[in-house]
């Protein structure tokens, strides 16, 4: 989910989404809390309270911590809870703490070596992924330059220490591992021109009929020039009337694909991700239901989009994105109407288990009107973190079906509490109310997290 100002176009609106930056959320600026002290918390521990601590209690799996590396036999329980699930979604409190992508590394190594995942498809554009995985299954360019050109803008907060380690521990496993692990993006709000271009080349192989009209539907598409940041400023400043036309063209040459028959399940899937992006900007996010609209575009497209993989490959695959997109129910419905989570539910049953990350307090980065700051945050009484962090274990993970067993949590899961969803933008509310029982299988609780690092520029 992401940010950006909204006027000037749908494409906004999308760009909104991408990092959890509700632009039309009604709260005011998020304010650090000061942790309360441990004679306050007990104080706000209610009799219920106890018991629903309690219960946690006999369900928590302590975690070790978040870095990667090392023994992983506190993950044990996680990886057989997993089992059974072709899509695993791991959610992330924010988009800018680094503990959290930390553990994200740290799941995706446990269920890669001894659960056979071999896909980590992530909320960043279909051609930005296609680079990293051309590098972590070859080694071909250089990660810190590929990172550099893709994660620009919005995108720009998942250029961090943390997610070069994740990659570069892909490409290390893939030097030698039977079955390799391959980086998908899910996201579509800016096609790379190399898309364009290998779309184009095997026309010209093997349907040198259609070459023609797919270079005249593309045409405008193509000239957008610049980078990432460049291209979707240049095209969030287009018209909407002549956007609707590039969504209709981008349509046009998916359907002129299909229509000859096609047969290279790739070469289709870069084509409707082209139409999916042409799409999102010709809503108008002047209009509020456009931009609703726009939300769910995305939230759906980007599920479908994760399903293609994991379909078109046989392989079990790990979904990152926000915890607002990985929740079965939307926390934000007035900006986020359906969730990923509840699309991948829909499509593929309970072949998709969602996982939540929680997080008492610490820091996160976030974008600014000026640029990225770093803020703090702390969970208040009354909250679902709050709660979770009386637990014995200072950092854990509880499967919240097995926890349903026991009478004591059954309520606390079904009552929708203050529960963080902080955006990727700063100032904006972090808290939003959801019932963890109904949003999540699975919740990945951490007492305190740190600020990602992002990778220094040269």
């Amino acid at each position: 989910m992401r940010h950006m100002t909204l006027r000037r176009s749908a494409s906004l609106a999308l760009a909104v989404t991408a990092l959890l930056g509700p632009a039309t959320a009604a709260g005011a600026a998020a304010r650090p809390q000061a942790a309360p002290s441990s004679a306050a918390a007990a104080a706000a521990t209610t009799a219920p309270d106890r018991a629903v601590v309690a219960g946690l209690d006999r369900y928590a799996h302590r975690l070790r911590g978040t870095r990667p590396g090392g023994s992983s036999a506190d993950l044990e329980a996680f990886g057989k809870a997993t089992r059974g699930a072709s899509v695993v979604g791991v959610g992330e409190v924010s988009h800018g703490s680094g503990d959290v992508f930390a553990l994200k590394d740290r799941l995706l190594r446990h269920l890669v070596t001894r659960e056979g995942f071999s896909a980590f498809a992530m909320e960043i554009n279909w051609s930005a992924a296609a680079r990293i995985d051309a590098y972590v299954r070859t080694g071909e360019g250089d990660l810190r330059q590929i990172m550099r050109d893709e994660f620009q803008d919005a995108y720009g907060l998942l250029d961090t220490e943390e997610y070069l380690r994740l990659f570069s521990w892909v490409r290390e496993h893939n030097r030698t591992a039977a079955q390799q692990v391959r980086i998908v993006g899910m996201d579509f709000s800016d096609v790379d021109p190399e898309q364009y271009d290998r779309l184009l080349a095997w026309a010209e192989r093997n349907t040198p009929a259609l070459v023609p009209e797919l270079r005249e539907r593309y045409a405008a598409l193509r000239a957008l020039r610049g980078g990432v940041a460049e291209r979707l400023a240049a095209y969030g400043a287009l018209p909407l009337a002549e956007r609707k036309r590039m969504a209709e063209d981008a349509g046009a040459a998916y359907r002129l694909l299909e229509g000859a028959g096609t047969r290279d399940p790739r070469v289709l899937q870069d084509a409707r991700v082209i139409s999916q992006m042409a799409t999102s900007y010709a809503f108008d996010s002047d209009d509020p239901a456009q931009a609703l609209a726009a939300n769910r575009h995305r939230d759906r497209t980007m599920a479908e989009n994760a399903v293609w993989w994991q379909r078109n490959t046989g392989g079990r695959i790990v979904v990152s994105a926000h915890d607002g997109h990985i929740t079965y129910e939307a926390a934000l419905p007035h900006v986020y109407p359906v969730t990923m989570g509840a699309d991948l539910r829909e499509l593929i049953g309970k072949e998709y288990l969602a996982v939540g990350t929680s997080a008492y307090g610490g820091a996160y980065r976030a974008r600014t009107a000026t640029g990225v700051g770093t803020f703090t945050f702390a969970a208040a009484p009354g909250s679902n973190e709050y709660v979770l962090d009386q637990v014995r274990h200072r950092d854990f993970y509880v499967d919240l079906r097995e926890a349903r067993r026991d009478p004591a949590l059954t309520g606390w899961l079904d009552t929708a509490r203050p529960t963080f969803m902080i955006p990727g933008r700063y100032p904006y509310q972090t808290a939003w109310p959801l019932a963890l029982g109904r949003g999540y299988d699975i919740v990945m609780h951490l007492h305190d997290v740190g600020a990602s690092v992002p990778v220094p520029r040269p």
